[in-house]
């Protein structure tokens, strides 16, 4: 299967958010008000969405589960070290390095949801739903908290506060008491859900900055190397401990080597943070992802 041909009409959305954002009217200001838009509304609808239509079958899952978990709890355990290794700590700043520890691990859901049902079709879909409902609220605490504790606010009124988190705990919470959206509101529903797949990844697009990666080279190396290099290895040892199906693998895989999220950036801009430096990491990752997932797909699988 040729991964880079499957992963084009993705990449395309973001090129196109890009070109438009440069080089029309419609310009970062429009494209703030439409990243608003998705992150605070679409997106968690179409998380509640995907995690509620399925029902979730914890025991046959249990296994992706866990290995979704000790993936996280990997990528974190390695973005929280850098300060600590001897060999590179004097060239990271803690500042720094608290808003951009989570590029090292957090994901692009919005890539992640239109590569598995190509990939996988609807069990993929499911699949993956799995994976972001289980990983969010983990992956949403090792981003909030240090950024939270090197700012002195607040960790868990941050925390609840990210629609991300919103959306993926009540999708469980409601999918776990059996709840199912009523017939009548279903196509409302899945058209939002699509809309925030093109808008999210052509807002991802409008994002992309590059001028701010001139600087803190060392931490930028070190965060995307942990995204899109060491964590598919990662899930690959992890596939075969806990002896994934060949669809789980897949899916797990996918989901290693994704790129980093693009609300990183907007995450660390509203808790005071530079942002400009973290959205030039989402913008090298999201070009990374177009070789990371090939990697991960094509050669580790």
């Amino acid at each position: 299967m040729n991964y880079a041909q499957l992963l084009l009409p993705d990449f395309s959305l973001i090129l196109i958010g890009y070109l438009v954002c440069r080089y029309t009217a419609l310009n970062r200001t429009v494209w703030q008000q439409v990243d608003a838009l998705v992150y605070y509304l679409l997106f968690p609808v179409l998380l509640f969405h995907s995690i509620v239509k399925s029902p979730l079958d914890l025991k046959a899952a249990s296994s992706l589960i866990g290995a979704g978990w000790a993936m996280g709890l990997a990528g974190i355990a390695l973005a929280y070290s850098l300060p600590y290794l001897p060999w590179i700590k004097n060239h990271i700043d803690r500042r720094e390095h608290a808003a951009s520890a989570q590029v090292a691990f957090r994901f692009n859901s919005f890539v992640a949801l239109a590569l598995a049902e190509r990939l996988a079709g609807r069990e993929g879909l499911a699949l993956i739903a799995v994976l972001i409902g289980v990983c969010v609220p983990l992956l949403s605490v090792g981003a909030v908290w240090p950024m939270a504790r090197h700012a002195q606010r607040g960790f868990l009124s941050e925390l609840v506060r990210n629609p991300l988190f919103i959306g993926t705990a009540s999708g469980l919470l409601a999918n776990v008491l059996g709840f199912a959206i009523p017939v009548w509101l279903e196509p409302t529903v899945t058209r939002v859900g699509a809309a925030s797949l093109a808008m999210g990844l052509m807002a991802a697009g409008a994002g992309l900055q590059f001028g701010a990666l001139a600087r803190a080279k060392t931490l930028a190396v070190a965060v995307l190397s942990i995204r899109h290099f060491i964590l598919p290895l990662v899930a690959w040892v992890l596939s075969k401990l806990f002896g994934l199906s060949p669809v789980q693998t897949t899916m797990l895989l996918a989901f290693s080597a994704l790129p980093t999220a693009s609300s990183c950036y907007v995450l660390a801009a509203r808790m005071g943070y530079d942002g400009s430096y973290v959205a030039g990491l989402v913008t090298l990752s999201t070009l990374l992802g177009m070789v990371s997932l090939p990697f991960a797909l094509g050669v580790l699988r």
